[in-house]
């Protein structure tokens, strides 16, 4: 990809983001030579020096730090100065997590580079290929990250697609990154984020839209905004849409632009608007493992397995598979394909999974995606016991859905609640994570409590000791309560 001519060094500002992170690989990847299949070509000489800035070292800035990527972690515009950046050959790339004080962000600006958002320069992306992308309140990095291990085949397999590029909102477990680069490949896969309205910069070919329930009310103000930004969407896409069936959305399709709906149909009716156009029928549950049968106008695949067996999981399976026939995939590789697909980092990882205890880690971080975590949780283990540990993310989603989060974390045999994980804000007064217990007290003997981070390993393990009953424990939150997963895990592993 060419960006602009005489640019030499590529600054992220924010690198340590998993969407900042995966552009910031594709270009350092691809100025090297690599892809996720090829080490780096001896005689290719790299076209763009990347380099970047975020707040604190984390897992993903080691990666990135180890596969040769320059990252400095103090906000102060002398750290960049060991890579002699120029306004005339550098462009930056930054993104809204990082604010408009920031010293360095506030430096590039007074010294005239070239800014671009992230979503911006993904645009750019989507323009030279193909784009397939995933839109959504939820689902979205599930549903992008099936829909790459469908394309992608195996290694040997280039029959339809020679691959795919991929950016992804979370680590895929089958690759161990977030960005996938085939140079062969006319696809590319995207997340398309509402945050912001970043999405409105993409030019998708497909879309899977996989909900609209609102979210980011700092950003839209109000329900009715939010879904107006996902109608306007809908008017950028020259291919097709793949919606879920029923969402509250009215697309406002190009001429020439098909629409198929999706959904799980658990019963038969002669009434065929009652139903989705793509469709998963004659599900089985059987020893935690699900396998369903895919319909629609495209094709018929019996007896497809989830390789992550999650409930909501099948509408996302239905979604991709949806997405990967109509670009020309082939029935046998989606089985395949499926029935190996090992998921998303924090997606429904199952970390412990012993007779007393099985220990789960999602990202849900919205009411309505802990539902559903919650109702897949009960389908698979169903006589087990709930213990549920929530980090809330934001004080503004704290505040706008807090009866919401009230009237679902309800539904947990025990909930226990860290403090608000802020990330780009600051405190609202009155919001805590407290507002959201469902009665009064906080003491150790009820079964609700918040506790802090630092006590959270001994809470559980003490709960783990007094509880004779097989349980299961799901920590969820978009914050950093996956700091913890690894201690947790060999806290519950016993």
């Amino acid at each position: 990809m060419t960006l602009t001519e005489g640019i030499e060094h590529i600054f992220f500002l924010g690198i340590g983001g998993i969407g900042m992170s995966g552009l910031a690989r594709y270009f350092h990847r691809s100025s090297c030579g690599l892809t996720e299949d090829r080490p780096a070509a001896p005689d290719r000489v790299q076209t763009y020096h990347v380099c970047g800035y975020d707040r604190t070292p984390s897992a993903l800035t080691k990666e990135l730090e180890e596969e040769g990527i320059g990252i400095v972690y103090e906000d102060h515009p002398s750290v960049i100065a060991q890579w002699s950046l120029d306004p005339s050959n550098t462009l930056v790339v930054r993104t809204p997590a990082v604010p408009e004080d920031s010293a360095i962000y506030t430096y590039l600006r007074e010294q005239g580079f070239t800014i671009l958002k992230r979503a911006e320069v993904l645009g750019m992306i989507t323009r030279e290929k193909k784009a397939l992308c995933v839109a959504g309140t939820h689902g979205k990095t599930t549903t992008s990250t099936m829909i790459t291990h469908l394309m992608k085949g195996q290694k040997d397999d280039v029959r339809c697609t020679k691959g795919v590029n991929a950016f992804l909102g979370g680590i895929a477990m089958n690759y161990g990154t977030n960005v996938l680069i085939a140079p062969e490949s006319e696809y590319v896969v995207v997340e398309a984020d509402e945050y912001d309205r970043s999405f409105h910069q993409l030019r998708p070919y497909i879309s899977v839209v996989t909900a609209v329930d609102a979210d980011h009310l700092d950003i839209y103000g109000t329900e009715e905004a939010y879904r107006e930004a996902f109608a306007h969407y809908t008017s950028l896409i020259t291919g097709a849409l793949v919606m879920k069936h029923g969402i509250a959305l009215q697309p406002r399709l190009q001429e020439g632009v098909k629409c198929l709906t999706y959904g799980v149909v658990s019963h038969q009716t002669s009434d065929v608007s009652c139903q989705p156009d793509c469709y998963a029928e004659n599900i089985r549950i059987v020893d935690a493992q699900i396998a369903f049968d895919y319909v629609s106008p495209l094709a018929t695949i019996k007896d497809i397995e989830l390789g992550v067996p999650v409930w909501v999981n099948i509408e996302n399976a239905v979604a991709a598979i949806t997405v990967a026939l109509l670009v020309g995939v082939e029935a046998e590789q989606i089985k395949t394909q499926m029935a190996s697909f090992k998921g998303v980092w924090r997606r429904f990882n199952i970390h412990v999974n012993t007779e007393k205890v099985v220990y789960i880690d999602d990202y849900a971080h919205h009411p309505q995606e802990i539902a559903s975590t919650i109702a897949s949780i009960r389908k698979l283990y169903p006589t087990r016991r709930l213990i549920g540990v929530f980090q809330p993310h934001l004080y503004t989603r704290t505040r706008d859905f807090a009866e919401d989060f009230r009237r679902v974390l309800s539904t947990l045999d025990e909930c226990i609640l860290l403090p608000i994980y802020p990330a780009r804000e600051l405190p609202i007064e009155g919001v805590t994570s407290e507002m959201l217990l469902t009665s009064e007290g906080t003491n150790e003997l009820t079964n609700e409590r918040v506790v802090e981070k630092a006590d959270l390993i001994e809470v559980l393990r003490d709960d783990v000791r007094r509880t004779k009953e097989p349980m299961v424990v799901l920590t969820i939150g978009a914050g950093d309560i996956d700091r913890l997963v690894p201690a947790i895990a060999e806290a519950l592993n016993c």
